[in-house]
């Protein structure tokens, strides 16, 4: 560890030791979506060592995220939340490496994603086709994929589960992926999904057209860090965190 970050990742190392430390901070992870699933997975992955990350979202913070996204501040309004992601980070851990892609992950920027052989990909896309497209690829390249089913219209943790792609149930998001990807070898897909039943239905659309759903400030946050736990228990082989 350098001077100004050995005190960051003390209690880390407690539990984790020296090789763990290391390990976390030789990973690549490339995350999709940056906001309320993906800023969480962020956190717990910028807090835990993680050396370099790569970001991908197209999106800018609005005044309608702050109820669940932990990078949404009164400041960060009108901002681009890949570039908040950056910064943020950098006031934690002055080393770690953040890429920022500036755009929607798509089929149209796979090879950008993907670029320089990242170790993880972590899924917090909410978009049905992007999603699938984007796991797709994924599993041709044999990355260690972690993906969020739906966190919106839930309340209960209890119902929070993690399981390989194969064996969600319930949860309709879920079930498309699933629906999508049947043919393929998923077993590299590890997956935080509700099997609660959805509290309500969609009440709005924002201007493109796309469903508003009703969401509480704990669940998203509890999907990403646990992506994040993930995450760090396959980088240091700690699979009985």
């Amino acid at each position: 560890m350098t001077e100004t970050t050995s005190g960051i990742f003390n209690r880390t190392q407690i539990l984790l030791g020296d090789d763990g430390i290391q390990r976390l901070r030789n990973s690549f992870v490339v995350i999709a979506g940056i906001g309320a699933v993906g800023g969480y997975a962020f956190e717990g992955l910028v807090r835990a060592g993680v050396g370099h990350i790569r970001v991908v979202d197209s999106d800018i913070f609005s005044e309608t995220d702050m109820n669940r996204q932990i990078l949404a501040t009164k400041e960060t309004v009108g901002c681009f939340k890949v570039e908040v992601a950056r910064k943020r980070a950098k006031t934690i851990n002055p080393n770690i490496t953040v890429e920022t892609i500036k755009a929607m992950a798509s089929a149209e920027n796979l090879d950008e994603i993907f670029s320089g052989e990242p170790n993880y990909f972590v899924d917090a896309i909410d978009t049905v086709k992007n999603k699938v497209v984007i796991l797709k690829e994924a599993v041709h390249r044999n990355i260690r994929t972690f993906s969020s089913m739906g966190a919106a219209l839930h309340s209960n943790t209890n119902m929070i589960k993690v399981s390989s792609l194969k064996k969600t149930k319930v949860c309709p998001l879920a079930s498309l992926v699933r629906s999508n990807m049947r043919d393929l070898d998923t077993s590299n897909i590890t997956c935080v999904y509700s099997e609660e039943q959805i509290l309500a239905k969609p009440c709005d659309k924002d201007i493109y057209g796309k469903s508003i759903l009703g969401s509480l400030p704990t669940i998203p946050a509890i999907f990403g860090m646990i992506l994040a736990n993930e995450v760090i228990k396959d980088a240091t082989k700690t699979h009985k965190l």
